[in-house]
């Protein structure tokens, strides 16, 4: 028997392993997950889990990223990082002869431990109507299946996980939902930015209720960590958006039997290229009279980078009420932007714009590019608290994984053609009918882009030795 033959055997075994949890999961509530409660009997949890799930502890190295970085030319130097793991669709968590499941990740990453602190980091990402403002992401559930988002999904993933619970070396960390519940404070009601979709997806309450829902099962997994998308600073950053973003997120901690105690914290920059620190300008700076923030490229908001982003989500967030110990993530993936066109200082001084344009790390034609950015790089490898109020750096993002198709790809996984990953585009309302600035020859969502790799390996900043 070759080995190929018996990976795909023990891959059946799982799978049929997996068909059995499936059943059982039907039957679950979050009390019944729960690792421990009160001793008054009031029911209330009491889970003793860590303040920074990433101190002390290695993360997590998908095999499946890592072979294909590996075999890419100068890939062999990051193939060993810890990325997340994108749990998409339904089929998934079972994975496939080709794919592994969240299992055999989960059986793995105790291989990889050897008995130390492991990080496994899960993307939980399959709403209804999912990521209604951005076609290439759309995801396999209609807007109205929150119950097979619960049962088919969100229900299967906790009683895997639960099975691991025991595992007091494994911690795992769910990212919850990317570029959903934000949609709802900048895309829908007559915004320059809405669309009916996220109009539908406000009105019926499904991401609210998912978010919750997800939250509460996952959150009451002794070893999971959630930490819900909170976005970027060129998507957030300004006062309209920030607060209401963080009462909505709120909003959706408190539905579907989740509490705040079930949030960890929030990652920012989630699959996004905003750097991480712009030190060549700050926005009190005054240029022949002119602020900073007046600038085209800053456009008045309160933010220029995701280090005093993250802070100021997490401030706004406490606000609204979370509890005061929320961490954060950045996910530093492909914000380095590196490279020959790096700025080594301000720009000149003969305007706001060309001051702030000639010294801006960021290359993007417009902060709200998301789709395969022409230029970008790696950024700061994962490093757990590297700043304070931040629990970890990360690279939730594998790089050289397509955002989205250049052009219209047939396919069964509900994902579809975005304009915004159209090299030839001229942009819209939420990109300020700019550029899409996103390279050509992109593939479908989530498949490996060996010509995005390689930039990202040649633009890496800090570069890669």
């Amino acid at each position: 028997m070759t080995p190929r033959v018996r990976q795909q055997q023990g891959r059946r075994v799982r799978r049929a392993r997996l068909a059995a949890t499936l059943t059982a999961a039907l039957a679950l509530t979050t009390g019944s997950l729960s690792m421990a409660s009160a001793a008054d009997g009031s029911g209330t949890r009491t889970l003793a889990k860590l303040d920074n799930p990433y101190a002390n502890a290695r993360v997590y190295v998908n095999p499946d990223w890592s072979a294909k970085a590996a075999a890419q030319p100068g890939g062999q130097a990051i193939a060993n990082v810890g990325t997340g793991v994108w749990l998409d669709r339904i089929s998934a968590i079972a994975g496939s002869d080709e794919v592994m499941g969240l299992r055999e990740h989960l059986d793995t990453a105790l291989e990889q431990a050897n008995g130390a602190n492991i990080v496994f980091q899960a993307v939980i990402y399959d709403l209804p109507g999912r990521d209604c403002s951005a076609l290439a992401s759309n995801g396999e559930l209609g807007p109205e299946e929150i119950g097979r988002y619960k049962s088919e999904y969100i229900d299967p993933i906790a009683a895997i996980l639960q099975e691991y619970a025991s595992h007091t070396n494994l911690r795992v960390v769910a990212t919850i939902e990317p570029d959903s519940l934000p949609n709802l404070v900048t895309n829908t009601g007559g915004t320059a930015g809405a669309t009916p979709e996220c109009d539908t997806m406000k009105a019926n309450g499904n991401y609210v209720e998912g978010v919750g829902y997800a939250l509460a099962k996952l959150g009451a997994v002794q070893n999971v960590y959630n930490y819900i998308d909170a976005a970027h600073h060129g998507w957030l950053g300004w006062d309209t958006n920030l607060a209401p973003s963080a009462q909505v997120l709120y909003q959706a901690a408190n539905a579907a039997g989740a509490t705040r105690d079930d949030v960890a914290g929030f990652i920012v920059n989630t699959a996004n290229y905003s750097a991480l620190k712009e030190t060549n300008f700050s926005l009190t700076d005054n240029v022949n009279g002119q602020q900073v923030r007046s600038s085209k490229w800053i456009d008045w908001n309160q933010y220029a980078d995701e280090s005093s982003y993250a802070g100021g989500f997490r401030a706004a967030a406490v606000a609204a009420g979370f509890n005061s110990d929320v961490g954060t993530l950045i996910d530093t993936s492909r914000n380095g932007w590196g490279g020959s066109a790096r700025p080594t200082g301000p720009g000149p001084t003969t305007s706001v714009d060309n001051y702030v344009n000639g010294g801006r790390f960021d290359r993007r034609i417009h902060a709200g590019n998301w789709c395969n950015q022409a230029g970008a790089g790696l950024g700061e490898r994962p490093k757990a608290a590297p700043e304070a109020g931040v629990d970890a750096y990360v690279w939730m993002k594998p790089p050289g994984e397509s955002d989205g198709s250049s052009k219209e790809i047939p396919n069964d996984e509900g994902k579809g053609f975005d304009r915004m990953c159209d090299p030839t585009y001229g942009g819209n309302a939420r990109n300020g009918n700019n550029p899409s600035g996103a390279k050509a020859d992109a593939p479908l969502s989530g498949e490996f882009f060996p010509t995005q790799f390689q930039e990202l390996l040649k633009n890496a900043y800090p570069p890669v030795n």
